[in-house]
């Protein structure tokens, strides 16, 4: 297992929509290093192409800070239901250090993905749990939460970031 350096937006491959595993085996390794990062980092999710691995895996665990490790490992994974009912919250994310949006995300979702095991694996999310996934599962199509915004509310934050990177560099 590795720490991966955590691409940091605007990189184009974060705008990328990401290709389908093939192999469980082809991602196992990846996978363990996303785990390392997350914890690392530390962060509740994270999403194969925020490594610069262009295929659609990510990697969550929304509980660890705050109680129990409860990883996950989500390969090719679709969100296959989501309720009307909404909630907005304050997001953060890795790849865009330093600020937080408030986004609306479904409440509660049901996620398929192929575990690590290669078995097909169905899941009912509500709470911290169905905001990282939706998250997660917005970078392997080439979203960050940024993109959930209104065209005002986005430039802000954008602003925000910018000038926070021009500061790190000085």
């Amino acid at each position: 297992m590795s720490l991966l350096p955590i691409l940091r937006w605007p990189d184009p491959r974060l705008s990328q929509r990401c290709a389908e595993v093939g192999s469980v085996a082809d991602v196992a390794g990846l996978v363990s290093d996303l785990f390392e990062t997350i914890y690392d980092a530390p962060g509740r999710g994270l999403a194969a192409p925020q490594v610069g691995a262009m295929v659609r895996v990510f990697v969550m665990d929304a509980g660890w800070k705050d109680g129990e490790m409860t990883p996950r490992a989500c390969i090719n994974p679709e969100i296959t239901w989501a309720s009307d009912e909404r909630v907005t919250g304050p997001e953060g994310c890795l790849s865009i250090p330093g600020v937080t949006a408030e986004v609306v995300r479904h409440a509660r979702i049901r996620l398929a993905y192929t575990d690590l095991t290669g078995e097909v694996q169905e899941v009912d999310l509500a709470g911290a749990e169905a905001i990282v996934a939706q998250h997660e599962y917005d970078h392997l199509d080439g979203l960050v939460h940024f993109d959930r915004l209104e065209a005002e509310a986005r430039s802000a934050l954008v602003a925000d970031y910018e000038a926070l990177a021009q500061g790190s560099c000085q």
